[in-house]
């Protein structure tokens, strides 16, 4: 187990060398040029770029991408995460409807929205989400939805509008183990992580969660989050590697081998989570049109 001290970001950062297996090859191809295309004609955000994704190849390249509402500059600063920190722009009533539009011209048939933090905002955002949701449907209305969405800082009225719109899956991250979360999710708590999980399962949602391995985290924690997220009825669990975007952001403790990974994966099915995706480059929406069961 790292100290935790270990976790301060580097000032002298300089990239270590990754391991084999976390390698992957440069976007190319016409799908991914038209992908990149709609998404900048019709400005949208997408986490795919703004969280520097090792995924955005393999997922453009096939033609589908994770959109990210509520702009591109985030309230909170989370120790893990590239997407911008500051003072957002006010709401784009707009967005939407471009958001549903791409969906439409993309011909996707499993769209993954996420967002930034809002705590900004009265609503933490809700409003534009059912916006979001709605207006997809209503264009796409054989598209299936995955929303990754915040805590809406323990605003239980705000999560409740999620629930009443229902999509086909609601995923929230625990992102690490309890031990780590006020370093790695600075304005975020672990146990209200899981009352977001417990009380979209009450409300008779499909749930997601994910987990970033090599923060300091022992097994033992790893398994002990992963009991609390069972604890709390989620279905899906995802298992991938942190890496770290830039010396401001937290340090690599080590780097899990995929036969690790694979060892929590068979553990997660053996607990009851009826799908899980667990390897090093696996993200929150990975795969996410699999999840649909």
């Amino acid at each position: 187990m790292s100290n935790e001290n270990s976790l301060l970001p580097n000032d002298s950062f300089t990239r270590e060398k990754k391991p084999k297996w976390l390698r992957v090859k440069l976007p190319t191809g016409e799908n991914f040029k038209k992908v990149r295309s709609l998404v900048d004609e019709h400005k949208l955000h997408t986490i795919c770029q703004s969280g520097n994704c090792p995924n955005m190849g393999e997922c453009w390249g096939e033609g589908t991408a994770t959109f990210m509402i509520l702009g591109n500059i985030c309230t909170r600063s989370c120790g893990f995460c590239a997407v911008k920190t500051g003072k957002p722009d006010s709401v784009d009533e707009f967005e939407p409807g471009r958001v549903a539009n791409s969906v439409k011209l993309m011909g996707v048939k499993h769209a993954v929205i996420t967002s930034v933090d809002r705590d900004d905002l009265k609503d933490g955002g809700a409003e534009i989400w059912v916006q979001t949701v709605r207006a997809i449907r209503h264009q796409s209305p054989n598209t299936t939805l995955e929303t990754l969405i915040p805590d809406f800082a323990g605003k239980w009225e705000n999560l409740q509008m999620i629930i009443d719109v229902a999509p086909e899956i609601v995923s929230h991250n625990v992102e690490t183990v309890r031990r780590l979360t006020k370093q790695v999710r600075i304005q975020a708590k672990y146990d209200r992580s899981l009352e977001v999980l417990f009380r979209l399962k009450k409300g008779g949602m499909r749930t997601k969660s994910g987990l970033m391995l090599g923060l300091g985290e022992s097994e033992q924690e790893i398994i002990e989050t992963m009991t609390d997220l069972r604890s709390v009825g989620v279905d899906i669990l995802t298992l991938g590697q942190y890496l770290q975007p830039t010396s401001k952001h937290l340090p690599i403790q080590e780097f899990i081998s995929p036969e690790c990974f694979e060892k929590y994966g068979d553990l997660g099915r053996e607990m009851g989570f009826r799908y899980v995706e667990s390897g090093p480059l696996v993200r929150s929406s990975y795969h996410a049109e699999r999840h649909i069961f």
